[in-house]
């Protein structure tokens, strides 16, 4: 007999490590097999209430239940610790606003991360950079991770990934 091979469904989308759940979800929503605009559908078809809008502008208040992990994972084929990664670890608080973003490490691999958010973080501690909270060209604050589809000032256009150089050291 044969063994078992696990086939994730065909909207399956790996979260990258470190990831933010907020831009998770919109790159899942986004993804061709699946195509939903609004965090609300999403989380309705799981049974559990709007609370991924809250989630994805990263308000945690009350903090997502094992109950709802579990659910929107069933959803989305992700086991539920996975999506636990995602979180905040207990104690540690975010700042919903604003939304912040180290360009370097965008420009490396193109995912918001979750620390980045943390109350805690200063700035990036693997390129010494302080974390942008605005676009360094027109100053027009970031939008929520979930919304960022092509990785770029919601303004002027202008990509994520050349804003490295206008970041300052810390």
């Amino acid at each position: 007999m044969e063994p078992k091979t696990f086939q994730h469904p065909p909207w399956y989308i790996e979260p990258q490590k470190g990831e933010s759940i907020s831009h998770y979800f919109g790159r899942f929503r986004r993804h061709e097999a699946v195509c939903v605009s609004y965090p609300g559908s999403l989380s309705k078809a799981a049974g559990i209430g709007p609370v991924l809008a809250r989630w994805e502008k990263f308000r945690f208040n009350p903090f997502p239940s094992q109950k709802e992990l579990e659910a929107i994972g069933k959803l989305i084929g992700l086991d539920a610790d996975r999506i636990a990664q995602m979180l905040p670890p207990k104690g540690e608080k975010m700042k919903m606003e604003p939304i912040r973003l180290c360009a370097a490490c965008y420009a490396e691999q193109a995912f918001h991360r979750l620390e980045w958010q943390f109350q805690s973080t200063v700035g990036c501690d693997r390129h010494k950079l302080r974390l942008l909270s605005e676009c360094p060209f027109c100053k027009e604050h970031f939008t929520i991770p979930a919304l960022w589809e092509q990785g770029e000032c919601n303004k002027c256009n202008a990509p994520f990934r050349t804003m490295a150089k206008r970041q300052k050291a810390y």
